[in-house]
């Protein structure tokens, strides 16, 4: 490829690309989310795949986006500020509009509502359960 051509190519690219680099609104966002799963489906795990360079190039964009927002920064700050089996099963329950009385997999509502409140933790058999109910590895946990 000449200089020339690869200038060319350059522009096309950046002008693909303008909605999502830099992010400017909600809808762009959840474009951007919805386009970066769709490049990790098809992105080989090769350094080689021009498509991870994209996937860099959106997930810079997206987290830039996500700490400008307030709402999506306290997300963030409140997730990190929990323990990671916590955080993902409050994750897992938010996505799938679950209640206490909906994780058989822990126990009765009262077990479930101690897991959530910090009184008590999940074990191996409870995060093994729930990552087949939620066909999830379980390392997400950890």
């Amino acid at each position: 490829m000449t200089a020339i051509a690869f200038k060319e190519a350059c522009y096309s690219f950046a002008q693909a690309a303008a909605p999502y680099l830099p992010i400017r609104d909600e809808a762009h966002y959840e474009e951007a989310l919805a386009l970066i799963e769709s490049l990790l489906e098809e992105a080989q795990d090769s350094a080689d795949d021009p498509l991870n360079a994209v996937v860099d190039l959106l997930a810079q964009a997206i987290e830039s986006y996500e700490n400008k927002d307030a709402e999506l920064a306290a997300f963030d700050r409140s997730a990190m500020e929990q323990p990671a089996d916590l955080a993902m099963l409050r994750l897992l329950i938010a996505q799938h509009q679950l209640g206490t009385a909906d994780l058989p997999e822990i126990g009765s509502k009262s077990m479930v509502s101690r897991v959530l409140s910090g009184e008590r933790s999940l074990n191996k058999k409870h995060i093994a359960a729930l990552a087949r109910r939620f066909g999830i590895d379980p390392g997400l946990f950890f």
